[in-house]
């Protein structure tokens, strides 16, 4: 079932983009095949939205990225403004990983909750927890890692595109989904040692006594 899934995941963001890319761009050019290219994983990804019924944070974000990301590229009006809108999309998330840190609220806090709340938690217990001083600074490294992502992918865009122009748009599909894996990785890493060594800290001041935690504001 698993092989499954990344079977067709490779089909939707790399199959297709590069079958549309490659074969349209000489009859509809560069900017409707690179547009039309982005069609399949737009549909899969409203498609794994609804039918995982992820109505929360998490769901919202992606969809809300998507959409955005859509009208820029509909805006666009040619292929390199709309590989320059893509850098400039990704920066402006990466800015917003960075800021989270900044105030002490870091986004990994809030995936985390969601992602518990999806086992069963509710999502002010688990806010709670994640939010008890000691556990910001964890769920702060999770969060660097997304920025170092950001900046990594996006740093490797602006060169292909200075270099290669629009011929750079497979190669940044090919990176984002090669990166992706290996940062996707990274940051389970960090989600599962973060969770760990909360439910540890946890256990340490012992919750179930009468004596108050020490949080961090969530709100």
């Amino acid at each position: 079932m698993k092989i499954n899934y990344i079977l067709v995941e490779l089909i939707v963001y790399l199959g297709l983009p590069y079958v549309i890319w490659t074969h349209g761009r000489s009859f509809i050019g560069d900017y409707y095949a690179m547009l039309f290219s982005t069609i399949p994983a737009i549909v899969y990804t409203i498609y794994r939205f609804m039918k995982d019924r992820q109505f929360n944070m998490i769901g919202v974000f992606i969809i809300s990225s998507l959409l955005l990301s859509s009208l820029l590229d509909l805006l666009a009006g040619s292929a390199l403004q709309m590989l320059w809108n893509s850098v400039f999309l990704s920066y402006g998330f990466t800015l917003i990983y960075i800021f989270s840190m900044i105030i002490q609220k870091p986004l990994a806090i809030y995936l985390a909750v969601e992602f518990m709340y999806l086992q069963g938690y509710p999502r002010e217990k688990s806010k709670k927890l994640y939010f008890m001083k000691g556990n910001v600074k964890l769920f702060q490294l999770v969060t660097a890692i997304f920025v170092v992502r950001g900046l990594i992918m996006n740093s490797i865009m602006v060169w292909l595109i200075i270099n290669h122009g629009v011929d750079a748009f497979m190669h940044l599909i090919i990176l984002r989904k090669a990166l992706g894996f290996v940062f996707s990785g990274l940051i389970f890493i960090g989600f599962l040692f973060a969770g760990n060594k909360a439910m540890q800290l946890i256990k340490e001041q012992d919750i179930g006594c009468s004596k108050p935690v020490e949080t961090v504001e969530a709100e």
